[in-house]
């Protein structure tokens, strides 16, 4: 595999931004190696800027949900673009994201359009807080929530990948207002609430933890979360940046039966372009300004060819064939893996329809960010750079996940399975 022309733009890149990337994982500095320059896509593979073509399971970490310049999103980014990239105005898309996004969550009456899941949990955080005039949010160890101050406390994905449980720079007083309990622990949270019950905004989760690995929880334990807010009258935030739209036209959280009081949206929702979104009912999210005394402005929030994008996305999602093409291909992988990884014993693998996750060390895939075995992040740093030059692009880091789009096909499951045997063994045998 050539890498020359990659290299040659890392080495000007380290001199103009820090790591020579936009965000830290890009870096390659936990599968070790240059970080490859990709030129263009289609569907569910991208050719880089030396020519050579990817398999893509990464998918921009997860918005692609149709692959990789789906026409139908492209023309209505083209049509949008041609109108006007920004008004900082109001403009009919946010009304018509706004329709297709409340017809998926049956109940709530409102949405704030911001222009990144980050910004979404900020929002959602700060109103939490303004609705219930408490200081302190509860969230869960290797939780990733994006980049604000309180939610960089024990905090997974990137974070992890560099081996840090927390950011410089964020400040003690900071730190003090952010509770932090293990995943699939009911004892651990309701003895935070005994303790401090009174001073809980509100509880942050992902239903499906899918930022530190693909750490499912059990049902009972996320109802657990919601009888024990409702009990003290803290808010449940559902993070549902990455499962939102993923497995069904709607929440995660909806569809197993467990009703968070705020949900935050991104990804899927810009198919490919920035934005997020907060979604609750009227009566808490009209605490926002202009109505309420909870402030949050933006100047890029409801860009219309963000919002084209989603619109575009969601109106394909919504036919509902999706989400069968997408299961099949997870199936298809699981197949994949069971007959090529047979003799391996430390395939470990966890899926959640398009979503997977590869914890390559025996036994069952855990379901709390401390349980990670560390084997099984050198062993696929071992094989990352084996599985680029057979064609294959996963997330540059061992703690994030995999997705499928429309865009793959059952042999490109198949084509993943067998090859990431085959790098293992390899790797085993050096």
């Amino acid at each position: 595999m050539k890498t020359d022309k990659s290299k040659a733009l890392y080495e000007r890149a380290v001199t103009l931004m820090p790591g020579g990337v936009s965000s830290p994982v890009r870096a390659f500095r936990s599968v070790g190696g240059t970080p490859l320059y990709f030129r263009e896509a289609r569907g569910a593979r991208f050719v880089d800027e030396d020519g050579n073509e990817f398999l893509d399971f990464c998918l921009s970490w997860g918005p692609l949900i149709l692959g990789h310049a789906h026409p139908a999103v492209v023309e209505a980014v083209r049509v949008a673009a041609g109108r006007g990239l920004t008004y900082g105005a109001c403009c009919r898309a946010e009304i018509d994201l706004a329709e297709l996004i409340l017809s998926a969550f049956k109940g709530r009456e409102r949405v704030r359009f911001v222009s990144s899941g980050t910004e979404a949990v900020m929002t959602a955080i700060r109103l939490a807080r303004g609705v219930t005039g408490r200081p302190r949010i509860l969230k869960f160890e290797g939780g990733y929530h994006g980049h604000s101050d309180s939610l960089l406390v024990k905090a997974g994905s990137g974070l992890v990948t560099f081996g840090l449980s927390s950011s410089a720079g964020v400040t003690p007083a900071v730190a003090a207002d952010t509770i932090v309990c293990p995943l699939d622990d009911e004892g651990a949270v309701a003895e935070a609430f005994a303790l401090h019950g009174d001073t809980i905004a509100a509880v942050i989760v992902e239903p499906l933890p899918a930022n530190n690995g693909l750490l499912e929880q059990r049902v009972e334990w996320l109802r657990s979360l919601r009888e024990l807010t409702s009990r003290h009258g803290a808010l449940l935030v559902f993070d549902e940046v990455i499962s939102g739209f993923r497995f069904c036209f709607g929440g995660y959280g909806d569809a197993v039966g467990v009703r968070a009081d705020i949900v935050t949206l991104g990804k899927i929702i810009g198919g490919g372009m920035p934005v997020g979104a907060v979604v609750g009912p009227a009566a808490i999210m009209d605490k926002l300004a202009p109505l309420g005394p909870v402030y949050q402005a933006g100047t890029l929030s409801g860009n219309p060819v963000s919002l084209a994008a989603g619109i575009a996305t969601l109106r394909e999602l919504s036919k509902g064939l999706a989400y069968d093409t997408l299961e099949e291909l997870g199936a298809a992988l699981a197949r994949g893996l069971a007959a090529h990884g047979s003799d391996l014993p430390f395939v470990g693998f966890r899926r959640r329809g398009s979503v997977f996750w590869f914890h390559l060390a025996p036994g069952e895939a855990p379901r709390r960010a401390d349980r990670i075995d560390p084997d099984a992040g050198r062993r696929y740093n071992r094989i990352y750079h084996a599985m680029l030059e057979r064609g294959i692009y996963l997330a540059p880091s061992a703690y994030e996940v995999g997705f499928f789009s429309t865009a793959h096909t059952v042999a490109d499951a198949e084509r993943l399975a067998a090859e990431l045997a085959q790098a293992l063994r390899a790797a085993e045998h050096a």
